[in-house]
């Protein structure tokens, strides 16, 4: 019987049936998985925007621009009255934008750069032992909780930037404004950097390494020196790995609350470029950071309301930003390296 089920091939379309089988119920799973997480992220977007909407509808575009201190505002709300017919919704979140703008965007920058050298030295340049060395190095670096950030900010970097970069004179000259400490701007920066630069390296020197070796060793054959090469073919095949980067590294800035709450000064200010050097060393809060600063304050209905509509600032900025990446990176396919 054995025999006959072997030659007639049945006991190999019993192996077939049952492997499809398989198969279509793991498919089935990835499915309802896949809409499952679908499902969570529309709950979430929905939640946030229904909670945000009150916040939108009383300010309009107002509550972009500027106009009063943030933080009065919220106290307002805060001990405004409790009757939902006189609810206080005024707020003006420009101090918050801009504190954002420039948290992230320069970090951003200076990231870019110094991520762009370090992953070209460690693919390109180092050697096999310090190349060993840096590589675990990097992930552990990626994978620090951002308060251990924040403490050697505010407990080792910001006292040491207002001892020796913030004089008497540089308070005098703003104090009738705002109060300058350690915890500012350029401290923020600073960190903020250190952060998402591992990130980025991690990404373009994985990128690099999949440059295929014939294109580097065409262009040396003809001559080209070894920067050059570098620069002309590497890095111009790993673009859409650097766009990736730079898109992650930048929604990472973006929803970093905790260590920008604790070294960007915690001030709902907006830093003037025109105050010079002093603009660097000016306190700020940026969105993320404000929603850590009143989350005990949630149970206040217009500043639940106000904290959600900062949240959906953040989330719709995120989704345009991916797709900025998106369509930054569709002209670059004609390039061998995937993202």
């Amino acid at each position: 019987m054995l025999r006959k089920l072997l030659s007639g091939g049945t006991f190999v379309g019993l192996l077939g049936g049952g492997a499809g089988a398989a198969e279509r119920r793991t498919e089935l799973l990835l499915r309802a998985l896949a809409i499952g997480v679908l499902v969570v992220i529309a709950g979430i977007a929905v939640t946030v925007f229904s909670k945000a909407w009150p916040s939108f509808s009383h300010n309009g575009l107002a509550w972009f621009g500027s106009g009063g201190d943030v933080d009065t505002q919220f106290t307002a709300m805060i001990q405004g009255p409790r009757d939902p017919a006189n609810y206080i919704y005024h707020f003006r979140a420009w101090p918050l934008i801009w504190a954002t703008i420039l948290t992230s965007g320069l970090a951003v920058i200076f990231g870019m750069v110094i991520s762009i050298l370090a992953a070209v030295f460690v693919v390109e340049l180092a050697p096999a032992q310090v190349k060993r060395a840096i590589d675990p190095t990097i992930r552990l670096l990626a994978g620090v909780p951002s308060v251990v950030y924040g403490l050697i900010g505010i407990l080792a970097i910001a006292p040491w930037v207002e001892h020796n970069f913030i004089s008497q004179q540089r308070k005098r000259s703003v104090e009738y404004v705002v109060q300058l400490t350690g915890a500012n701007l350029s401290v923020a920066v600073l960190i903020l950097t250190v952060m998402i630069v591992p990130i980025m390296v991690a990404i373009i020197a994985g990128a690099l390494e999949s440059v295929p070796r014939s294109w580097t060793e065409g262009s040396a054959a003809l001559g080209v020196n070894r920067w050059r090469t570098t620069w002309r073919v590497s890095l111009r095949t790993a673009r859409p790995a650097i766009v990736a980067a730079a898109v992650l590294a930048t929604a990472r800035a973006l929803g970093e609350a905790i260590m920008l709450a604790m070294v960007a000064g915690s001030r709902g200010f907006a830093p003037n470029p025109l105050d010079g050097t002093t603009f660097f060393f000016e306190p700020v809060r940026p969105l993320a950071a404000t929603i850590v600063h009143y989350v005990e304050d949630l149970n206040v209905v217009p500043v639940e309301h106000t904290l959600y509509a900062m949240a959906a600032v953040l989330l719709v900025s995120c989704a345009l930003l991916s797709l900025a990446g998106w369509a930054a990176k569709q002209p670059m396919k004609r390039y061998g390296v995937r993202t």
